[in-house]
């Protein structure tokens, strides 16, 4: 399919409003104001060398980013503002090909879908099979060992444009700068590039998607489902020997594409309600940021409940206390607004119905911290206190309180 002539100056422009502007620089230094002061010939020199064969992808600047209740952290690539652009771009030429091969099963990265829709369907198919044995998996490393030649073959099913598949192998031989070195992974597409999410989906859609759609569910005894975001997916099956003869054929099937199942964190749950009484469960999992469990509703009937994971409240909770440390001697608007901003941001994603004692807590926690720092910028008599700052948040500076902003029918 020929499609790389879609790359004209007025795409890009297209791809460029698409591109986040707030994002870290990469190799080369460049903003993206300092992009936009010559837009239109930056466009149009960045559609010529593209089209014709003679863009070169210049090399990854290697960031880090804390993994959730580790000490280690996590690799992300971060490429040039210009090569975010054309990735931008060729991500816009490669959705409408993809979109109608894609399955109802994934919801990551893709136009119309979110995690919360994942979370419904998940919810609804728990609550259809009135409770599950549910596989959580855990791929190890999956952006670090893509394995390029599988890709390539993958990419041939459906897009053989000169124009593109040059660009896709650019990007995944262009490298990654760290410590004034630039190495050359043979292996993974870096986590931070806009056509990452694109590139991981179509991998998993052959890898896991069409595979169990297609070879493994006909062969079951009972009923399964699977939800997918990303690289984060759970299985749902009526029976347990279905359950676990997935189990037991996943590790060779992910091996077959160069991936790897990490086997301390992948188990099998018996998300059955259990016989003991109404309101209990026989054991809980977590997904996309909640922990599930099962609980009653207010009409007493047995439902699947969702509050916020353990380690998110955690992490939540740690950036705002060093936040506050960092900017206690900031203007106390200027510290209003911004914890404002971080608090609806929570309660955005984790403001669904049954987790209001979660965003509580969050909400509290956050109050105290705001104090303790505040107190420690000032000392003496005229010092912050508990009862001043109550005046203050109640009156002047209110932080913004816990809402439900995703309601599901319980």
């Amino acid at each position: 399919m020929s499609v790389g002539h879609n790359l004209t100056r007025e795409w890009l422009r297209e791809a460029y409003h698409r591109t986040r502007k707030d994002g870290a620089v990469g190799i080369d230094g460049t903003t993206a104001e300092m992009y936009a002061a010559k837009l239109e010939p930056n466009l149009g020199r960045l559609s010529e060398l593209a089209r014709s064969g003679r863009y070169h992808a210049p090399p990854v600047r290697r960031g880090y980013v804390p993994k959730p209740g580790k000490a280690e952290r996590r690799p992300i690539g971060i490429p040039a503002f210009e090569d975010k652009v054309l990735q931008r771009g060729v991500g816009m030429v490669l959705e409408p090909i993809y979109e109608q091969d894609f399955l109802d099963c994934s919801y990551g990265f893709r136009p119309g879908r979110s995690a919360h829709q994942a979370l419904e369907a998940l919810w609804q198919n728990i609550e259809r099979m009135n409770g599950c044995w549910l596989l959580e998996v855990d791929i190890r490393r999956f952006f670090d060992t893509l394995d390029h030649q599988h890709l390539r073959d993958i990419l041939d099913r459906r897009v053989r444009d000169g124009v593109i598949r040059r660009l896709i192998g650019k990007w995944l031989k262009a490298g990654v700068w760290e410590k004034g070195q630039v190495c050359y992974p043979e292996a993974g597409t870096p986590q931070g590039g806009c056509i990452s999410p694109m590139l991981s989906n179509i991998y998993l859609h052959t890898v896991l998607d069409e595979w169990f759609e297609n070879q493994v569910k006909p062969l079951l005894e009972g009923s399964a489902f699977l939800v997918r975001f990303a690289d984060d997916f759970v299985m749902g099956f009526s029976r347990e020997r279905d359950a676990r003869r997935v189990m037991a054929v996943l590790p060779k099937r992910f091996g077959k594409y160069g991936l790897k199942i990490h086997a301390d964190k992948t188990r099998l749950v018996d998300f059955r309600v259990s016989a003991r009484g109404p309101g209990t469960g026989s054991g809980t999992f977590d997904f996309l940021g909640f922990t599930h469990y099962w609980g009653k509703s207010h009409r007493g009937r047995r439902v699947v409940q969702r509050k916020s994971a353990k380690d998110r409240v955690a992490r939540t909770l740690k950036r705002i206390g060093q936040w506050c440390r960092s900017n206690r001697h900031r203007p106390m608007p200027e510290q209003h607004r911004k914890l404002n901003r971080k608090l609806t941001g929570h309660y955005a994603f984790f403001g669904i119905t049954g987790n209001y004692r979660a965003l509580n807590q969050v909400y509290q926690q956050t109050r105290r911290l705001w104090c303790k720092w505040l107190r420690r910028r000032t000392r003496g008599h005229d010092g912050m206190t508990w009862d001043r700052f109550c005046v203050l948040t109640s009156t002047c500076f209110p932080l913004a309180r816990p809402r439900i902003v995703h309601s599901y029918a319980q």
